[in-house]
Parts: structure tokens; sequence; C-alpha cells
């Protein structure tokens, strides 16, 4: 049943990233904002999530279906580095320089509010 849970939850965070790839396909520009912007939010519900957790709001399914399925999929550390891996190629060094500064500091700093918002429950 553990995987049925992790599952559903990397299905619908990998829905809601794509969603995301799609909103922000109308914008031409060679910074990658989907998924700065997919990896900042989920970072938020992470932090939030285990804040929950910790306070023992919840319980081992929502966990799986929650933290490990839906955050674990609508993240994505493979897309950020092959992005910035193609940026570098393209000789953007500035932009991959400010991708991999910028999501390190927005996603702490996500995690972070994610956190409080979750203690403030």
């Amino acid at each position: 049943m553990n995987i049925l849970w992790v599952f559903l939850g990397g299905g619908l965070g990998s829905l809601c990233r794509y969603s995301i790839s799609l909103a922000m396909s109308n914008y031409d520009t060679k910074f990658p904002w989907a998924t700065f912007i997919a990896n900042a939010i989920s970072c938020i519900i992470l932090g939030f999530l285990i804040s929950l957790s910790l306070k023992e709001g919840l319980n081992s399914n929502l966990k799986l279906l929650l933290i490990t399925g839906f955050c674990g999929g609508f993240s994505t550390f493979s897309t950020f580095s092959y992005e910035t891996f193609h940026l570098l190629e393209q000789g953007l060094i500035n932009q991959a320089m400010l991708n991999i500064a910028g999501s390190i500091f927005v996603c702490l700093l996500c995690i972070f509010i994610g956190l409080k918002l979750g203690q403030s429950i």
C-alpha cells in the first residue's frame, strides 16, 4: 500500500510541475523559470508538511502521499541540473550561476517559510 501512496502523490506532483511548464511556455526566456518556480513552491509545501509532521499532524500514509510522493514529483533536481548545464553549454554563464545561487537561496528561504507557516497552525 505504501508504494501506491508514493505513486499517487508522485503522479500528482509531476502533473503540477508539467502544468507550470505549460503555463511558462508562452514566455520566451532563456532562464528556466518553470523549474525554478516548481522547486520554490515545492519547498514551501515541503517545509509546511514537515512542520505539520513534527507536530504529529500527518499520519504515515499522508507523509508518503504528500512528502515523498507529491513533493518528490513536483520538485526536480535533475531538470534543474540539466537546464543549468544547458545554460553553460550555451555560454550563458551569468544565467547559469544565477540559477544555481538563486535556486539554492530561494529554496532554502521557501523551506523556512513553509516551516514557519506550519508552526503557525
